[in-house]
């Protein structure tokens, strides 16, 4: 007889299916693929980016690292990443990238480089480092969906990565963001209700709401050399996974498909208090682990990513362990849904049809889109099978590439209209560069790494910028128009 765990896994799949087959049937044009047709309302917009910002990455990934390393204060990332990756972000971004995407006519972040600073080359550009960094935290979603099959379904690593590369094909390529957005939705709703039961079934393992954080104080300094992780260890990875987002592509695209200016803020208030329980729950639930594993870290290896599945299946009772494994499901295949369309288009939209074909058929681009999209679910499962990094690392490589090369130009095109192609140019290269040389050079935590690699591009594009050319006036005049009354 199939478990409960095994009913919810096949009925979550099935309604991917038909969710798929529903949106494919309402998709005409390469704009309804990949934005859906820019008509998203508030509360789906709020959802879908809520759900693509929390994945397994979290919950597995860094909730058992930084939760083990630093007890109940990892929680100070979730509240950080609701505060600055979710109601600032909002605030300081929604209104003006869907205003600007719209007057220049901009699908994707490398077209909206080329367009906003007249520079053609830029979408190529940003296209590469888009496809190649966004494939390791694909993988990092992989690994961290694979070590929890594995743990709670007795499924092999390796037969789990092929199920999740064939769950995320089904409905993705059907339906497009369509398809992503209403499952999103639903997948949101069951991770609210998750999260809330998580918390309380834990903090009753833990002695209670009144003693839990004295009690996991207590046991991390039996387990964890307090001063060999500082502060500022914490803070890196508070700033990382709270302003990096700011410049990913996939999280970018969300404010692109916004019905109207009007919902804006509606969606920022829902995604903020959807990021804050998302987000606090995580890290409370990796911080328990050190009330779990009393005797100290088991035998792994130092492969803190298996902590929390390991945890939850000897604590969570059947019925919730059931509704937790959806939690990551469903935070996991948004996540991925978003990388893989973000991804597949830079080919299908800012190579081919950019660069290549600029009068390719809607039907064609949509058709492309479905090729990269399995193309890049096969790389990121190859990744995931051969690659040993631990999630936080493969994480952190990503989001410090992707936004240290793209987030002080983006910010800059948004609210300048002195920043300069060349200045745009120098803090792409510059953002990455600095990624890059870090990871492989110094020893640094790969989230203090990615902090920086952030934060350098924001002087070097104001002072490239004085130097040299500024962008024709016709160009800032139509990327600072106002819609008409």
């Amino acid at each position: 007889m199939l478990s409960l765990n095994a009913i919810l896994l096949i009925a979550f799949i099935i309604l991917l299916a038909c969710t798929g087959v529903y949106a494919m049937r309402r998709t005409k044009s390469l704009e309804d693929f990949f934005l859906g047709g820019r008509n998203v309302g508030p509360w789906i917009s709020a959802f879908s980016y809520g759900t693509s910002y929390f994945s397994a990455v979290i919950f597995i990934g860094f909730a058992g690292n930084l939760g083990w390393k630093f007890g109940w204060p990892a929680m100070s990332i979730g509240i950080g990443n609701a505060v600055f990756g979710a109601l600032l972000a909002w605030i300081v971004l929604a209104k003006r990238t869907r205003r600007m995407t719209q007057n220049l006519g901009a699908m994707t972040m490398p077209e909206f480089f080329a367009t906003r600073y007249d520079a053609k080359y830029l979408r190529p550009l940003a296209a590469l480092i888009i496809f190649i960094f966004l494939v390791p935290y694909s993988a990092s979603v992989y690994k961290g969906l694979g070590y929890l099959f594995q743990e709670n379904f007795g499924i092999p690593y390796e037969v789990a990565l092929w199920l999740m590369t064939g769950v995320a094909a089904i409905y993705l390529l059907l339906g497009g963001y369509l398809a992503m957005t209403l499952t999103d939705f639903i997948q949101g709703i069951i991770m609210l209700a998750g999260s809330v039961l998580l918390v309380y079934v834990l903090a009753g393992k833990g002695g209670g709401f009144g003693s839990v954080f004295q009690n996991i104080t207590a046991a991390r300094i039996e387990h964890v050399e307090v001063s060999s992780f500082g502060w500022w260890t914490l803070a890196s990875a508070v700033l990382m996974t709270s302003f990096a987002p700011w410049g990913l592509p996939q999280m970018i695209q969300k404010y692109y498909a916004i019905k109207s200016e009007s919902v804006i803020v509606k969606a920022t208030v829902i995604t903020t208090i959807f990021a804050f329980i998302i987000g606090c729950a995580a890290y409370f639930s990796g911080a328990m682990t050190h009330l779990y594993f009393q005797a100290g870290l088991p035998d792994t290896k130092g492969v803190y990513d298996t902590l929390v599945p390991i945890m939850l299946k000897a604590w969570l009772p059947g019925p919730l362990m059931a509704l937790f494994l959806l939690l990551i499901l469903s935070a996991s295949m948004s996540t991925l849904s978003s990388l893989v369309l973000v991804s597949s288009s830079t080919v299908a939209i800012d190579f081919y049809k950019g660069c290549v074909n600029r009068n390719v058929s809607e039907g064609a681009s949509v058709t492309l889109m479905r090729i990269m999209s399995a193309l890049f679910l096969l790389t990121s499962y190859l990744i995931a099978h051969t690659n040993s990094k631990f999630i936080v690392d493969l994480m952190s490589l990503s989001w410090g590439a992707v936004g240290g090369a793209f987030l002080a130009p983006y910010i800059y095109g948004l609210y300048s209209k002195n920043v300069t192609k060349a200045g745009a140019l120098a803090g792409i290269i510059f953002g990455l560069g600095v990624q890059l040389v870090l990871v492989n050079v110094t020893k640094l935590p790969a989230t203090m790494c990615s902090v920086i690699s952030i934060i350098i591009p924001f002087a070097v594009v104001p002072i490239v910028s004085a130097f040299t050319s500024k962008v024709p006036q016709e160009v800032i005049d139509k990327a600072f128009a106002k819609p008409q009354e």
